[in-house]
């Protein structure tokens, strides 16, 4: 971990005071957007309450970007100013902050080398307690990666967590007889409500999708040329978290890793054109798989699977793929990203850098070396004091070796402590 981190700092040979002072920039760059990109451990507050919060804090709404500056090349901007895990009551002209129970977890979500921010994060603490849970809370957590532009990937934000909500909600049943927690038989009938619950919101999310203009209209009433509609989409990668399991739901090359015990055990496996089983379901459905800068379908789209992309259906299909993992003592974290992290880091590089950000009072010489936590020293003057989390300094690290590998795509990370959570 120590190389790995000095080989990061030593990203150009040259030590001038120019390049010296970028690396500064740099340095700097990624603390402001790791406090902006704090760890929540409970639901968001209402549309109100985040005004109030932004008028008071200078952060700006979910819907606006936040653009850092250049550095290097480098566009930082940050999709959403995610509100801490907080409950704000402004009463009597002060604001009263309840900590509640929840997970603990870090965001980051920057365009990196890519001019365009086309990812999205959303998360949703406790945002339903379901029958189908015996009325104890779930959290959400998602990352979506756009293409032919930002429109699905934001729509995915908007609309991807109303219609789980809505789905969980409408599965009843009362005790643990009813939910399928008697016997094995009832086990997996409890397994496959949760199945059909996340396979009916991607339907019902990817329906939006293809008939939702860029410009934001429904249908074909907004004058802009059909193919407007039909380009775009995005890929899903969606986490339920409860006491007991992880539900992901996956659609498309963004992926969802567990560290349990030390090692990477992947949640999702990545729709990509020439994985065999994916390359038949195309040629089955009359597409064709062309080697053009990589596997695509049809010389066209680099995966297999995705939200929108009216133009290749049915051959492209917004079916997820869903896994549903028991929760474990050994478990560690859980990490979600975008394509911009995988593309150039492993599954168990990635657990290997959050697990050592996460370990309670560690000592380790890459937590010294990027320390967060720390105040501004000589060479970073001008940086603010800066208090993020754990899981914020796992997620900020994390990006940072991406930017370090030369990742050239946007990159979103999440990191969930389960050790906290």
């Amino acid at each position: 971990m120590t190389e790995v981190y000095r080989r990061m700092l030593s990203e150009d040979d040259d030590d001038s005071p120019a390049k010296c002072r970028q690396r500064r920039r740099r340095r700097i760059q990624m603390r402001r957007l790791g406090a902006i990109s704090v760890s929540s451990t409970a639901a968001f507050p209402s549309q109100r309450q985040r005004e109030d919060h932004a008028e008071s804090s200078g952060c700006f709404p979910e819907a606006k970007r936040l653009r850092m500056g250049e550095a290097s090349g480098l566009l930082a901007t940050v999709t959403m100013c995610t509100f801490s895990g907080e409950e704000v009551e402004p009463t009597a002209g002060e604001r009263k902050v309840t900590m509640t129970n929840g997970p603990v977890f870090g965001t980051m979500s920057i365009s990196g080398r890519s001019r365009e921010m086309e990812d999205a994060i959303s998360v949703r603490t406790s945002f339903c307690r379901p029958d189908v849970n015996l009325k104890r809370p779930v959290h959400f957590f998602a990352v979506y990666d756009g293409h032919g532009g930002p429109h699905v990937a934001a729509l995915c934000r908007e609309k991807m967590h109303v219609f789980v909500e809505e789905e969980l909600m409408g599965v009843k049943c009362s005790g643990e007889s009813e939910c399928g927690r008697d016997s094995s038989s009832q086990e997996d009938e409890h397994e496959e409500s949760w199945r059909r619950v996340m396979k009916r919101s991607f339907e019902r999310m990817d329906e939006v999708a293809i008939s939702t203009c860029a410009c934001g209209i429904v249908g074909h009433q907004c004058g802009c040329h059909s193919m407007e509609v039909a380009l775009g989409g995005s890929t899903a990668v969606v986490a339920l978290l409860t006491s007991e399991h992880i539900v992901v739901a996956n659609c498309g090359d963004s992926r969802a890793v567990l560290c349990r015990g030390g090692k990477a055990v992947p949640l999702s496996v990545d729709h990509k054109p020439d994985r065999s089983d994916e390359l038949a379901r195309i040629e089955a459905a009359g597409g064709r798989v062309v080697f053009v800068n990589g596997a695509r379908v049809e010389g066209i789209l680099a995966m297999s699977r995705a939200i929108g992309d009216k133009y290749l259906k049915p051959v492209v299909t917004s079916e997820p793929e869903i896994t549903f993992t028991k929760r474990e003592p050994e478990d560690e974290c859980l990490i979600l990203a975008s394509d911009g992290l995988w593309d150039v880091l492993s599954c168990d590089l990635a657990c290997e850098v959050a697990r050592e950000c996460l370990k309670e009072g560690s000592n380790s010489a890459t937590a010294s070396a990027l320390n967060l936590n720390a105040g501004p020293n000589k060479e970073d003057e001008g940086a603010e004091t800066l208090y993020p989390s754990r899981s914020v300094l796992a997620a900020a690290l994390l990006t940072r070796l991406a930017l370090g590998r030369k990742s050239s795509d946007n990159i979103s990370v999440i990191v969930v402590d389960l050790n906290e959570s």
